[in-house]
């Protein structure tokens, strides 16, 4: 068989033009095509994982902001919850005190009731034994012990202290009215003469004296003038008793109360 050399080289050009046609016009934008379907790919796959981990980021620091939030969220009720704890404690200790307070205020005020009522019987003890001691006395007072009265007065007028017989001379040179002797009973004109003498003899003057007539001594005389008094009777003593027992009674005291600052 003979080779057509003619056909040979046409299909051989044919061919290379068929090639050059395919690279020219087919193979190229296919190329070209696919490149560029590449590169979007590509671009599509970077914008894909760019977005993943911006998702990614996102998403951890949404976790990490939960767990902040948790972490802030547990102190703020450990902290609420201490400072309840706290302010509980602090609603008892104050109410524990003042039931305390109350409990000291009641006690005292209730010693101070029961120290008051003692002290308001011992004071009408003391004003029933006044009241008997003077009435007793004034009931055993009679005429009968006018003269030892008188004679007691004397011997105390001339027992007089430098002091008291300095007082009694002013008293009496500085007084334009007489000086007066008070008895509980009526004294005999004996009597009266008796206390002049003896009281001139003080004075070593002649004295002007009244007398004048005061139950209210229950046994006893008293000498006064120009802010002066000399006195001894039976009432005087109930006086000194009297005083010394109010002396030696307690007087009443309000209850103390404590306060309490919330």
């Amino acid at each position: 068989m003979e080779i057509n050399w003619f056909t040979v080289i046409a299909q051989v050009l044919n061919f290379f033009i068929l090639v050059w046609l395919l690279k020219r016009f087919l193979y190229k934008p296919i190329l070209k095509a696919i490149d560029e379907r590449e590169n979007k790919i590509a671009a599509q796959l970077k914008d894909a994982e760019a977005k993943k981990a911006e998702a990614k980021k996102e998403q951890e620091d949404f976790q990490q902001k939960n767990v902040l939030f948790d972490q802030d969220k547990s102190e703020r009720m450990d902290k609420v919850a201490s400072e309840t704890e706290e302010e509980r404690q602090k609603l008892l200790d104050h109410a524990r005190s003042d039931a305390e307070a109350l409990t000291k205020q009641l006690a005292i005020a209730r010693k101070e009731q029961e120290h008051n009522q003692l002290l308001e019987l011992n004071r009408k003890i003391k004003e029933e034994v006044v009241a008997i001691s003077r009435k007793t006395l004034a009931d055993l007072a009679s005429v009968g012990l006018e003269e030892q009265v008188t004679r007691v007065f004397i011997k105390r007028l001339k027992a007089l202290q430098e002091e008291e017989l300095k007082q009694l001379k002013a008293a009496f040179e500085g007084a334009t009215d007489p000086l007066i002797i008070r008895s509980a009973f009526v004294l005999p004109e004996e009597q009266k003469d008796r206390l002049k003498q003896a009281l001139d003899d003080v004075l070593t003057s002649d004295s002007s004296l009244l007398f004048e007539e005061t139950p209210s001594l229950i046994g006893g005389i008293e000498l006064s003038g120009h802010e002066y008094k000399l006195a001894w009777s039976i009432s005087e003593y109930l006086h000194a008793f009297e005083e010394s027992i109010s002396k030696a009674t307690p007087k009443k005291t309000a209850p103390v109360l404590e306060k309490h600052h919330a």
